[in-house]
């Protein structure tokens, strides 16, 4: 079996690489919690691009429930076609969708499913889905039909903490959490990215950016994400590396709370309380 060792543009620690094959090994939901922006979701297409499988996304809203993963039927476009005469209207396999869960488990190759932001639904949705991230399988009653995985999807699920999971569904999952990176590893996901920044530049840069990290008590502190955009800015800018020290240019770039971009704009250095 390949195992899953990061890509050109996707960095990962040791403790994750190793958390991806624990849980492929044993067939069981990686789960996976972080910062926004510490790189959740991409790992899953990470992990698809380099094992050469398809990526199947299942976005989850505070509406969603767990049938909508399985599948939908449809019973508004049968009665429409009951009442205007279309053809096959008592065969209701028609109008059974299978939703994103129901097709990993119809694919002809393993796949990687992402189950992105768990978190968001209600305090049931976990719940409601251990039956089938067990066994692999759920029926459908429409058709009297049982819908088994042909293959064991590779499940990667993402949460932002903004609730507490059930512990029966945790019990069941093998947890990582992604810290967020330090100095050295920040420097190489950033030259996965850019290979060709200037050193100068990204050394100012990440010397301001994890002072305010730091330093600051901020609503929402900046991101990995938010990081690359800003040094993207830096550079179409044409920003001078020495005057970070001083100043936070395209500080929209960085911080997204009103109160924040505040707290930031004395000047830098020493005066800052640094």
């Amino acid at each position: 079996m390949k195992a899953f060792t990061g890509s050109e543009h996707y960095i990962a620690s040791e403790e994750l690489l190793s958390s991806v094959e624990v849980a492929r090994a044993l067939g069981k939901p990686l789960l996976i919690k972080g910062e926004p922006g510490t790189g959740k979701t991409q790992l899953a297409q990470a992990v698809a691009d380099q094992l050469n499988m398809d990526l199947i996304i299942w976005n989850i809203k505070s509406t969603t429930k767990a049938q909508d993963g399985l599948y939908v039927y449809d019973t508004v476009a049968r009665l429409y076609d009951s009442q205007f005469g279309g053809e096959g209207v008592n065969d209701i396999a028609r109008y059974i969708k299978l939703g994103k869960l129901g097709e990993a488990f119809r694919s002809e190759e393993q796949v990687v499913l992402l189950i992105d932001e768990i978190d968001k639904a209600d305090l049931e949705f976990p719940n409601d889905l251990l039956w089938e991230l067990d066994r692999m399988e759920f029926y459908i009653p429409e058709t009297k039909e049982t819908v088994r995985a042909r293959h064991r999807p590779i499940v990667i699920i993402t949460s932002n903490a903004e609730k507490e999971l059930p512990d029966a569904f945790l019990r069941r999952c093998i947890f990582h959490y992604i810290q967020f990176p330090d100095k050295e590893m920040m420097e190489r996901i950033v030259r996965a990215h850019y290979p060709r920044i200037d050193d100068e530049l990204l050394a100012q840069a990440m010397e301001t950016f994890y002072l305010i990290r730091d330093n600051y008590v901020l609503q929402k502190k900046p991101s990995t994400s938010e990081l690359l955009d800003w040094l993207q800015a830096l550079e179409i800018g044409g920003a001078d590396p020495q005057k970070l020290r001083d100043t936070v240019p395209f500080a929209g770039v960085l911080l997204k709370k009103t109160e924040d971009l505040e707290k930031v704009k004395k000047p830098a250095g020493k005066s800052r309380g640094w």
